[in-house]
């Protein structure tokens, strides 16, 4: 990843340098969180020559995780890579959920992104949106779809997709995206909300109808799924993200400099080819446009979660 600094030039890189870096991910070890903390601990230990370690605090929906990087110093070195669940849905669906985000942390930087999308089984025998909608139309009430659990993110897309549609499908929550995926699969549930490059080897083989991307432009990699503004249904914009966060406090100059340190890190040729295989685009913002971003998607899932009487399980 490059020869990292010669030399710390600026108060922020000489505070930064100063020190061992932790990176906390709230999950277990594996997935994009995992990733991402990983590609930035090596990228961060390389720049500052300091010691960047990755530690995975799984347990209670990430809180533990994320109430370590609250109560720690202030002063960069430990830092929260977090998906987006956690910071704009987990606050309204949660009604003890015990951090005000804006309050306890810093925002540092988006990090990476991953495009979503509705799919079908093929029995059901619809081949774009409009068709899924007449279809519902006609069995109010009577068409499922599955989603990952109650509250998450594709669960949400499909209650902001029912809301803007203006159709009613029945929620069928599994423990996981694996075992909804499974049964949508295998036609238990005829629809889903799902990651597009999870699902994607199952659409190219026919296994699965895309219908439509949950995204503002279509999928680069796969630009023939339409979004579904395109087909008539606007205003669902549903991404998978993850952030980058510090304690409250970090000084900007810090938040400013990790960001730009990100960037870098995770614009690598290599580290940008292993994104591209988890179906991962690096989506890197300056910290002011990741907290408008933040407060902006929060506000949306706080409607969503109100207008449809949401509560976690």
């Amino acid at each position: 990843m490059g020869s990292g600094l010669v030399a710390a030039q600026t108060p922020a890189e000489k505070a930064l340098a100063a020190e061992s870096f932790r990176i906390i991910a709230p999950f277990p070890p594996g997935g994009p969180v995992d990733s991402l903390a990983r590609f930035l601990a090596a990228g961060l230990g390389e720049r500052y020559k300091q010691v960047a370690v990755v530690e995975n605090l799984a347990g209670a929906a990430g809180n533990i995780g994320i109430e370590k990087v609250k109560r720690a110093k202030p002063d960069g070195h430990t830092l929260l890579v977090v998906p987006a669940g956690n910071l704009t849905i987990n606050p309204t669906l949660m009604p003890n959920f015990p951090f005000n985000i804006e309050r306890d942390f810093v925002p540092i930087t988006m990090l990476a992104k991953a495009p979503n999308v509705l799919v079908a089984n093929p029995s059901l025998n619809v081949k774009n949106v409009r068709e899924l909608i007449t279809l519902a139309k006609a069995k109010p009430g009577k068409l499922a779809y599955a989603s990952p659990g109650v509250g998450s993110g594709l669960h949400l897309a499909g209650e902001l997709f029912k809301q803007q549609a203006d159709i009613d499908l029945l929620h069928v929550p599994y423990k996981g995206t694996g075992p909804a995926l499974n049964d949508v699969l295998g036609g238990q549930v005829p629809l889903m909300f799902s990651n597009l490059p999870g699902t994607l080897a199952y659409i190219k083989s026919g296994k699965l109808v895309a219908l439509g991307v949950t995204e503002a432009a279509r999928s680069a990699s796969a630009p023939d799924i339409p979004t579904l503004a395109e087909q008539g249904v606007s205003g669902v914009v549903v991404t998978s993200w993850y952030g980058l966060l510090a304690p409250a406090g970090t000084p900007p100059a810090l938040a400013e400099r990790l960001a730009q340190d990100a960037a870098e890190i995770l614009g690598h040729s290599n580290v940008r080819e292993q994104l591209k295989a988890q179906g991962l685009t690096g989506t890197l913002m300056k910290p002011a446009g990741f907290a408008a971003y933040m407060r902006n998607e929060t506000a949306q899932w706080t409607k969503v979660i109100k207008a449809r009487n949401i509560v976690a399980e």
